[in-house]
């Protein structure tokens, strides 16, 4: 009904649309909010934008990382109990080129403080890859984020690190790192030693060999470490982020929301703290945008975020 309104009505924006089909439909309380409208049409290419044109996430399909540094691949190898009873969550980031792997932390689970930690080291020793790509799991994506996001997605894509992310039930699309983490369980992990300590030590000996003596086939029996080379991206924190095409800058709360003409919208609290850009793009209905990821639309009568398509979803 939507489109069709607008096929009549092509120059009608979503408020005019919607009071055409409250006419239509005698008031039927189904009808759908005017941000819920918008993100209708826009989905369906019937939305004119008015100056930069929305961009869809670098990482929405998966790159070939041909090089060093265009892509890093990151996972979490499968727990497994010490002797100590303590489980261990070995964290492992490999370059996809040249299948160096870049860290393996022995880590005590998959929270994400631990594992920006160990970011934050990396991007310093290595510079930063072009993207990273992993699965759907906590902590690089989040099941009940907007658009599955984490705190560390966002915080790479701030870096200007494209996320890539694979389809779910589909582990081969990160094939070479599962084929790195067979080789890792049966050469540390048969026994577990006895505590993360003298884990992390067995782990930094498998990577020096893995890296500088083990010939690989897929490197015509060079080791990754004769392949591999820092990036030349080099981390130096967080870049400014600016809105030149938008009508204004709003701070995201700890709350996880906005404020507009002294009304509170819910967001996301996974971009608490960071900067978004808004935008009025018909009567009462607002953009909202992410560095250049459009979010969806606000209005402010419903105070929520209308989300469109997901910009950082794997391509299906």
């Amino acid at each position: 009904a939507i489109i069709d309104a607008k096929k009549d009505k092509p120059h009608w924006g979503a408020r005019k649309i919607r009071e055409l089909l409250v006419r239509r439909l005698a008031g039927d309380v189904r009808i759908p909010a005017r941000s819920t409208i918008h993100a209708v049409l826009d989905r369906y290419g019937l939305v004119k934008r008015a100056g930069k044109r929305r961009q869809r996430a670098l990482g929405t399909s998966l790159s070939s990382g041909s090089v060093p540094n265009a892509l890093w691949c990151v996972d979490f190898k499968g727990e497994f109990r010490l002797g100590n009873q303590a489980y261990c969550y070995p964290l492992t980031v490999t370059d996809h080129a040249s299948r160096f792997i870049l860290a393996c932390e022995a880590l005590e689970g998959t929270k994400e403080v631990p594992v920006i930690a160990a970011f934050h080291t990396l991007f310093q020793e290595r510079g930063l890859p072009d993207a990273i790509r992993s699965d759907n799991g906590v902590p690089f994506a989040s099941p009940n984020g907007l658009y599955n996001l984490s705190k560390l997605s966002v915080w790479w894509l701030r870096l200007g690190i494209a996320i890539e992310r694979i389809k779910p039930g589909h582990p081969q699309q990160n094939g070479r790192h599962e084929r790195m983490h067979l080789t890792l369980k049966q050469e540390t992990t048969r026994p577990a030693c006895e505590n993360h300590l003298q884990q992390q030590v067995r782990f930094d000996d498998f990577v020096r060999e893995y890296n500088t003596e083990r010939p690989h086939e897929g490197l015509a029996m060079a080791t990754p470490a004769e392949i591999y080379t820092p990036s030349s991206r080099i981390y130096d924190g967080l870049p400014d982020i600016d809105y030149p095409f938008h009508d204004r800058e709003v701070l995201i709360t700890a709350c996880g929301r906005i404020c507009m003409h002294r009304k509170k919208i819910n967001i996301s609290t996974v971009l608490a703290g960071q900067r978004v850009g808004v935008k009025e793009v018909d009567d009462g209905i607002w953009l909202v945008s992410f560095m250049h990821y459009d979010l969806g639309y606000v209005d402010l009568e419903q105070r929520t975020l209308q989300t469109i398509d997901n910009p950082f979803g794997a391509k299906v």
